[in-house]
């Protein structure tokens, strides 16, 4: 039994292949401006990873904001029950889910079946999103992935007065401006982020074990500085959490068929 999950992102489109219990493929690539351009383009790379064709899938689903625009699934879900189900999958203790996107943050509890009884979703400002962070980075002048190695280097850490996108990158200016280091920007802009995202995540009731997917997961000073604000250890998964999301899809088309 061989199946799929497509997650097309607002910055990175992602594709599993799983068969059984196993996944036999993976591929990320960075978002275009047409959704379904790149779902082709990620799931023809997976494919060829596993030297597959598209006639060896008995069924596909699609998750992520461009869900409804992938031309070759079966059936399409929300981002929440897809990296809700890769999570579990993943993790089978995992309760608490926190999943930043580069458009939203969303925060989950799951039972002991992986189904999501209770979340909160913050869509509608850049704050605790990916997107935030991006800005930040381009201020500061890293690669996005540089921000959080970055900010471990802090030796004076400083705060930022406020969340707000706009507000947060006029205070950076400032700092820059100032001849305060890079580093203790970086953490000043990762401790604000996690500040951000600690508050979505105590709506839903913290309880253990607890999880990051998404990009954002990748990012060491975010998540060391959200341990420290809920004060939880935040449980590593065993494959790139960007895949979290196309993964849950593909657990989801296993069952789908009875697998």
């Amino acid at each position: 039994m061989i199946v799929a999950g497509c997650d097309v992102g607002s910055l990175t489109t992602k594709a599993v292949i799983l068969n059984n219990k196993r996944i036999l493929s993976q591929a990320i690539i960075s978002s275009g401006f047409k959704p379904e351009e790149s779902a082709r383009e990620v799931m023809a790379t997976a494919l060829s990873f596993a030297g597959l064709s598209t006639d060896d899938i008995q069924y596909c689903v699609g998750t992520g904001y461009g869900r409804e625009r992938i031309p070759f699934v079966s059936t399409a879900l929300s981002e929440i029950a897809c990296h809700a189900k890769g999570a579990h999958w993943l993790l089978p203790t995992a309760r608490t889910v926190i999943d930043i996107g580069g458009q939203d943050c969303k925060a989950m509890k799951l039972d002991a079946q992986g189904n999501v009884v209770r979340f909160f979703t913050n869509d509608k400002c850049a704050a605790g999103t990916g997107r935030f962070l991006e800005v930040m980075a381009n201020i500061l002048g890293f690669d996005l992935d540089e921000l959080g190695k970055v900010s471990l280097q802090a030796k004076d850490p400083l705060s930022l007065a406020s969340t707000c996108t706009a507000w947060a990158q006029a205070e950076v200016i400032h700092h820059l401006n100032a001849k305060r280091t890079k580093s203790d920007i970086a953490s000043a802009v990762n401790q604000a982020m996690a500040a951000r995202v600690a508050i979505l995540a105590r709506s839903v009731g913290i309880e253990k074990d607890v999880c990051m997917t998404g990009g954002v997961a990748k990012n060491a000073g975010v998540v060391s500085a959200l341990e420290r604000l809920l004060d939880v250890k935040i449980r590593r998964l065993r494959i790139d959490p960007q895949l979290v999301g196309a993964l849950g899809a593909a657990v989801h088309a296993r069952q789908k068929i009875g697998g």
